[in-house]
């Protein structure tokens, strides 16, 4: 059995429209009375189906194209990847119900420990069918990072589960587990990946320009120690509130120099995109370039406390990556590849789709920066609840008018 993009893709693009709608309904609640589900396990299968069904899915099947594409000597078995990508959805999809019907239970506790095994499964056959193609491809190395961040940011799930098991919990303790697997997925498994499938598609070499080798290697340290940016709320040694600092210069300085690079040498390439996705690549590079710019910020203790203590900000800067960053970028990389079937009708869905991730943005900074001052704007629930439909409404129109590949 061949292994099918287009038809994993396929589930990507679905799976997204569930996470919108999963979305819309947890606005609803906020507005209106909506009595037979729980706001708190809505939450809890929106984050997991995101992670699962949404993000993890999808990156694991560009990771087995990227396999595809440069086995030239058809040395790579690709059966065995339909199975770990089943065994993904299952899971994603049961953790999908039992969150909501039960939150924190036997049946979700279950399937998302699962779903780690599954990643680990992954994770180990990718790097041994890493051997069985060309070396000189940078991308490589930033997905064999991306699985390791993966990997590890496991413990803090684990660490997690260890305290409810004992019922020992302490709230540093737990935050910092929240914090830890948070962290090494959106920075570490979410963005490496992503960079390595950026590289690949402008056909990167490892000999091309030193930047790209220096910068893999000074973001994979300030990952690990950027974890405690995570953690500034913590009374933390000085010591590691100097690395910590450091590790958030060091991301700034590598973007700049990476991204310029980057644009220089594929100039040619992005000026003749499609308009539509020419829009979103640079609306992409100014998200990333905020988030560099918005961690080196709270290293400053005052911001810092700001930051971690209104809610608002946390779920603005979360959605700034998970959204703004890592799903347009999902999105870009399916269309300029054509792993699905490009037609006006879908385009408008992508576009509609953008516009709303960039006005839900823009309203949770406001709702964000005014939690400082506790200063409420009115109908602020009501703009974010439309444009929650805009979300849905656009995604759902793009997985209707998708033509089976």
């Amino acid at each position: 059995m061949s292994f099918k993009t287009t038809f994993w893709i396929r589930f990507s693009i679905f799976n997204l429209m569930l996470v919108a709608l999963l979305g819309l309904i947890m606005r609803y609640k906020i507005l209106f009375e909506f009595p037979l589900l729980d706001q708190k396990s809505l939450q809890h299968s929106h984050s997991h189906f995101a992670f699962a069904g949404w993000v993890t899915h999808t990156l694991i099947t560009l990771l087995i194209a990227f396999l595809q594409k440069h086995d030239t000597f058809n040395k790579i078995a690709f059966k065995k990847y339909n199975l770990i990508l089943i065994g993904n959805l299952i899971c994603s999809y049961v953790m999908l119900i039992s969150f909501i019907m039960q939150g924190y239970g036997a049946i979700s506790i279950t399937f998302s420990t699962l779903s780690i095994f599954v990643s680990y499964w992954f994770a180990y056959v990718f790097f041994k069918d890493c051997k069985q193609i060309e070396t000189s491809f940078v991308a490589t190395k930033w997905f064999k990072a991306a699985l390791f961040f993966n990997v590890i940011s496991s413990l803090g799930t684990f660490a997690l589960a260890y305290m409810m098991a004992t019922k020992n919990i302490h709230q540093n303790e737990y935050l910092a587990s929240i914090y830890y697997y948070l962290h090494f997925q959106y920075n570490g498994w979410f963005f490496f990946a992503c960079m390595g499938l950026l590289l690949d598609y402008l056909k990167v070499i490892s000999n091309s320009n030193r930047i790209y080798s220096q910068s893999f290697i000074w973001l994979f340290w300030s990952c690990i120690a950027g974890y405690f940016l995570s953690t500034l709320w913590l009374d933390l040694p000085l010591l590691i509130y100097i690395l910590t600092a450091i590790s958030a210069i060091v991301q700034v300085v590598v973007w700049c120099l990476l991204f310029k690079t980057i644009f220089r040498e594929n100039k040619f390439i992005f000026v003749n995109l499609p308009n539509y996705l020419k829009y979103l690549i640079l609306f992409i590079s100014f998200a990333l370039s905020a988030k560099f710019l918005l961690q080196l910020g709270s290293t400053v203790p005052a911001i810092s406390k700001l930051a971690f203590g209104f809610r608002p900000i946390i779920i603005a800067y979360l959605h700034l990556i998970l959204l703004a960053i890592i799903s347009l970028f999902l999105l870009f990389y399916i269309y300029v590849n054509d792993f699905i079937s490009v037609n006006k009708k879908t385009i408008l869905g992508l576009v509609l789709f953008s516009i709303g991730v960039v006005l839900n943005e823009v309203v949770l900074g406001i709702q964000g920066v005014a939690s400082f001052s506790y200063t409420l704007i009115p109908f602020i629930n009501e703009v974010l609840f439309g444009i929650a439909i805009m979300l849905f409404a656009s995604i759902l129109w793009t997985t209707f008018f998708t033509k089976k590949g």
